[in-house]
């Protein structure tokens, strides 16, 4: 297979190295530079809008889901459970766009602090059993986290997306520089 000169790719049997093209890399940049300063200016808007985007996957990866159920007849009750979970879920958030724009966050900050409880009690039990003080250190603040997620979600949410939109710029930024300096 030859390699195109377009787009960069090729097949892995032939050597070349499949990469993004340069306009592609700087495009994925400005964008995520763009929902990073519109997270920062207008946070609830813009997670809105994301939140919106999000529910019309789930409706539609729903309906696909079910569609497939009558092609393919391998794991019907998954199927049947994802699609019916992923109509609902989409129904919802399209329903209720501005609720579903601080439950979503605010359910990740949660499912997040438990996890960071867990981990903690995993690494303090470890840090305790021989694995060294700096396993139980990195185990209390894990639990310090955890605890001051669940404390108070909403707050917790609102510092992921702000932190969500530092990372956008951050990254974006290095994309732009990346697609800069690829070959043209």
């Amino acid at each position: 297979m030859m390699v195109d000169a377009q787009f960069g790719t090729g097949s892995p049997e032939s050597g070349a190295v499949t990469a993004s093209p340069r306009w592609l890399v700087l495009l994925l940049g400005i964008i995520a530079i763009l929902l990073g300063v519109l997270f920062f200016i207008y946070p609830v808007q813009t997670l809105t809008l994301l939140v919106t985007v999000l529910g019309f996957y789930w409706l539609f990866n729903g309906i696909v889901v079910f569609i497939s159920l009558f092609q393919d007849t391998t794991g019907r009750g998954w199927k049947l459970l994802v699609s019916i979970l992923g109509i609902l879920a989409g129904i919802l958030v399209l329903t209720y766009p501005l609720y579903s724009a601080i439950l979503i966050p605010t359910v990740f900050a949660i499912i997040i602090g438990v996890e960071g409880l867990i981990i903690g009690a995993v690494y303090l039990v470890q840090g305790f059993s021989g694995e060294g003080w700096g396993t139980a250190i990195l185990g209390i603040l894990s639990i310090i986290f955890g605890l001051i997620l669940i404390a108070d979600p909403l707050i917790a949410a609102v510092g992921l997306v702000l932190l969500l939109a530092g990372f956008a710029i951050v990254g974006g930024i290095a994309a732009v520089i990346l697609a800069l300096r690829m070959p043209g």
